[in-house]
């Protein structure tokens, strides 16, 4: 029996950065229903007005930040002295840990169109401190995979279809795949007690029941589906000729949260002190 679908949310306008128009799928409010997922971001726009300011220099901390790009180029450096872009189909997969002050700035390309997403990741009490890392994943690096029932698969992280992701060794065991669905059904097995969560980027499917409803549930573009943490696999039906979705799924870390903007601590008196070392100069480790 297919997992079943615990909530549908729909991704609403916002502003971040320096100015950047964005759609959040989910974010502060629904902790701990995404744990341990903090957050996922679609920005997607053929305006370079709604982009070009970008996320000028600001800290992280105690989180990992997954930014997927499938159309346009993004910018970007750190305190650290790293520095590079990514452009269509690369991920960058930041840990943040003990303390990374870095900027991200997308930049104006002949169509215009900037499209992709940042996914944010907690990271447990004991790791929150951990050595910062990056890891730029170029879109050559991450299989494509066609799996049963005709769907195909771009995996960033985990396994589907005997193929795993080029991420690897990340706290939460996650699994995070870009899906394409034409004619057939995706069928894809989740651990037990993972969150699971689908974001539809084009078409529209079944993707299957919500508890207590008895009926099967539908999504279109900018629609989020969250799944119980419990049950079979994750099934998906087009309804349109083609059906597209990222799926993310994850081990909950279930600890207390204390959010300020960029930085997730544990307890607001850790909170208290990464900001005054941030304010001070003493923040990066």
């Amino acid at each position: 029996m297919a997992r079943k679908i615990t909530g549908l949310f729909k991704s609403r306008p916002t502003v971040e950065g320096a100015g950047v128009h964005l759609k959040r799928a989910f974010g502060y409010h629904q902790v701990p229903l995404f744990d341990p997922f903090l957050l996922l971001d679609d920005f997607h726009s053929q305006n370079p007005l709604d982009y070009v300011a970008g996320f000028p220099w600001h800290p992280h901390r105690g989180i990992e930040t997954i930014t997927y790009i499938l159309e346009g180029r993004v910018e970007h450096g750190d305190s650290l002295g790293n520095s590079g872009a990514i452009g269509p189909g690369d991920v960058q997969w930041m840990t943040a840990g003990s303390g990374v002050i870095h900027q991200e700035m997308p930049k104006k390309t002949g169509s215009g169109l900037l499209w992709g997403f940042q996914l944010w990741a907690n990271l447990p009490a004991s790791q929150k401190m951990m050595n910062p890392r990056y890891r730029d994943i170029k879109a050559a690096t991450i299989p494509e995979v066609r799996l049963p029932g005709g769907a195909r698969a771009r995996i960033i992280s985990g396994e589907a279809g005997g193929v795993w992701g080029p991420v690897r060794d990340i706290v939460i065991d996650p699994l995070y795949m870009d899906v394409s669905v034409e004619g057939g059904v995706f069928v894809q097995r989740v651990k037990e007690g993972h969150t699971v969560g689908v974001y539809v980027l084009s078409g529209e499917g079944v993707f299957g029941e919500a508890e207590g409803s008895g009926g099967k549930t539908s999504a279109g573009p900018e629609s989020l589906i969250l799944y119980g943490h419990e049950g079979g696999p994750i099934e998906a039906t087009p309804l349109s000729p083609s059906l597209r979705f990222l799926l993310f799924s994850g081990k909950p870390l279930r600890e207390p949260v204390a959010w300020g903007g960029p930085i997730v601590m544990n307890t607001e008196e850790e909170l208290e002190v990464a900001f005054e070392e941030y304010r001070n100069g003493t923040f990066i480790k």
